[in-house]
C-alpha cells in the first residue's frame, strides 16, 4: 500500500515543472511525455544530400576511452546495499563537519605555491581522492592527479585543473550529496529489474550506456538522452530486435509542432528530408494538399525513409515499453563529442551503436560486425529478431558506488532528486499521521 502510494505521488510529480541545475542547461521548463529522435534541421544542401557521418574510428576510440574508465557496472545487484553504506559513512562525515569550502576566488597553478593549496589537499583527502600523507605542499603533479580522480568521479573532464565546474563540485556540501544518495537508493528500491548474465544499463544523468556480461562492463558508450523539457524516462524492459536501416515514424506531437512549423516556412521541407506523408491506411498524401497552419495541423502520419539522412541513423534497438522510446544511431555523430549530452526527445542515441548491435547479436553467429556493416551498406531495412532477449534498464542515478568502492556523483539535470525526496517525506508523514488514528470497525 505504501509503495503504491509513493509510486503514484512520484508519477504525479513528474508532470510538474522542473528546473535544470547544471551549468549550460536551459532554464525553467515543463515536463512533457518523451518522444523519439531529435528532429533535425533542414539541410541547406541540395535535395537528397545528407550530412556525412563521423568515422567509425572516432566512435570506437570514444567507446574504448569510456570503457577504460572502469569495468565495474553502475548498476548491479549489490548497488542498493553499497549506497546504504555510503549514506551511513557520509552521515558520519556530516556529523564531524563535512569538508571545507574552497574560496570562489581561489587560484591554483601547477608548480606554484598558492594560498589555498593545503585547503584543497584537505578537501580531497577527506573524500579519499588524495592520500592522507600528502596534506601540505604546492600544486604539484600528485595534487593534479588527485583533482583528476575527483573530476572522473563527478563526470567532469579529467584535466587536473580546478576549473569553475570542478570548483563548484568541490563545494557541494556533504548534506546535498547525502540527499543524492538517498534519492538514488529510493529509485533502486522501487525497481524490479531482472538481472541477466548479460544486460544493458543506461544511466541518464551520466549519459553513458553499459553492456554488462558476467558482472563486468564489456562495452561502454556515450549516449545522448532527453532534454530537460523532454526527459528520458526510467524503465526496465528487454531488447527484442535490432533494426538495420530503420525508417522513422515521427511522433504526432512533433508533426503538429516542429514539422508544421517547418512546412509553413518551407513547403519543400518534407521532400528534402526524405519524409513521406501517409493517411490512416498508409497511403501516400501530397503534402501540398494539406493545411499546415498552426490552427489546422493535419492529422496524418509522417515517416522518414531509410538512409544517411534518417534521424535514427543506421541502427535502431527496439525494447517494448509504455513510453515508446528506444536506443538508436544518429546522423549527427559530432554531438557525441559534447560534454553536455541532453539533446533528444526522450530516446537514447548511442555512440558506436553498431558495436553494441554486434554484442547484442553475439549468440547469432551470422550477425557479426562485418555482416551488420554489409547489411547496412545495402540500404535495405532489415529487422533482426533476437533469439535471446537482453534485459535493459534506464536508470536515474545521480549518486552510486561501484564494487571497487568508487563513489560517483552526477548533476541532477532533471531536478528529480528533490521531487522524489519530498514525495517520500510526504508519504511517510501521511502514514505516520494515519497510524495515530487507526480505522476502527463496529
Amino acid at each position: 500500500m505504501q509503495r503504491l502510494t509513493l509510486v503514484a505521488v512520484v508519477t504525479m510529480l513528474a508532470a510538474l515543472p522542473v528546473f535544470a541545475q547544471t551549468a549550460g542547461a536551459p532554464g525553467p521548463t515543463a515536463t512533457v511525455p518523451p518522444h523519439h529522435a531529435l528532429l533535425p534541421a533542414a539541410p541547406a544542401a541540395q535535395p537528397g544530400q545528407a550530412k556525412p557521418a563521423a568515422s567509425a574510428t572516432g566512435a570506437e576510440t570514444r567507446s574504448a576511452a569510456a570503457l577504460a574508465l572502469s569495468r565495474e557496472p553502475t548498476y548491479d545487484q549489490g548497488s542498493a546495499q553499497r549506497i546504504r553504506d555510503v549514506v551511513k559513512s557520509y552521515s558520519d562525515l556530516a556529523a564531524r563537519g563535512g569538508w571545507p569550502a574552497i574560496p570562489a576566488d581561489a587560484k591554483f597553478a601547477l608548480g606554484v605555491q598558492g594560498a589555498n593549496d593545503d585547503l584543497l589537499r584537505k578537501r580531497l583527502i577527506i573524500t579519499g581522492d588524495l592520500s592522507a600523507d600528502k596534506a601540505a605542499g604546492a600544486y604539484d603533479e600528485v595534487l593534479a592527479d588527485a583533482v583528476k580522480h575527483f573530476q572522473t568521479r563527478h563526470g567532469l573532464a579529467a584535466t587536473g585543473t580546478v576549473t569553475p565546474r570542478t570548483l563548484a563540485a568541490l563545494n557541494v556540501p556533504v548534506q546535498k550529496r547525502i540527499k543524492q544518495l538517498e534519492a538514488s537508493l529510493e529509485r533502486l528500491e522501487q525497481m524490479d529489474f531482472q538481472f541477466g548474465q548479460r544486460y544493458v544499463v543506461v544511466n541518464i544523468p551520466a549519459t553513458f550506456a553499459e553492456a554488462v556480461e558476467d558482472d563486468k562492463v564489456v562495452r561502454r558508450y556515450r549516449v545522448i538522452v532527453g532534454k530537460t523539457e523532454k526527459p528520458s524516462p526510467t524503465l526496465t524492459s528487454e531488447i527484442t530486435d535490432v533494426i538495420l536501416n530503420p525508417t522513422w515514424t515521427v511522433p504526432s506531437s512533433i508533426t503538429k509542432t516542429e514539422i508544421a512549423a517547418h512546412m509553413r516556412k518551407d513547403p519543400t521541407y518534407l521532400s528534402r528530408m526524405h519524409m513521406d506523408v501517409l493517411d490512416a491506411h498508409d497511403n501516400p498524401i501530397d503534402p501540398r494538399s494539406l493545411d499546415w497552419s498552426g490552427d489546422h495541423a493535419p492529422n496524418i502520419t509522417v515517416r522518414q525513409q531509410s538512409g544517411a539522412w534518417n534521424a535514427l541513423g543506421a541502427v535502431k534497438i527496439d525494447m517494448p515499453n509504455s513510453y515508446s522510446v528506444y536506443m538508436h544511431d544518429t546522423n549527427q555523430h559530432s554531438l557525441f563529442n559534447d560534454d553536455y549530452r541532453f539533446d533528444s526527445h526522450g530516446c537514447s542515441r548511442v555512440d558506436n551503436v553498431r558495436d553494441l548491435a554486434a554484442w547484442l547479436l553475439k549468440d547469432q553467429p551470422q550477425w557479426t560486425r562485418a555482416a551488420i556493416d554489409a547489411a547496412i551498406t545495402t540500404g535495405q531495412r532489415q529487422d533482426v529478431r533476437m533469439l535471446k532477449k537482453v534485459p535493459v534498464a534506464w536508470v536515474y542515478l545521480t549518486a552510486w558506488m561501484t564494487k571497487d568502492r568508487t563513489i560517483q556523483f552526477r548533476n541532477d539535470v532533471y531536478d528529480q532528486d528533490q521531487q522524489l525526496l519530498e514525495a517520500t517525506a510526504e508519504e511517510a508523514a501521511f502514514f505516520s499521521k494515519a497510524a495515530e488514528h487507526p480505522l476502527t470497525t463496529q
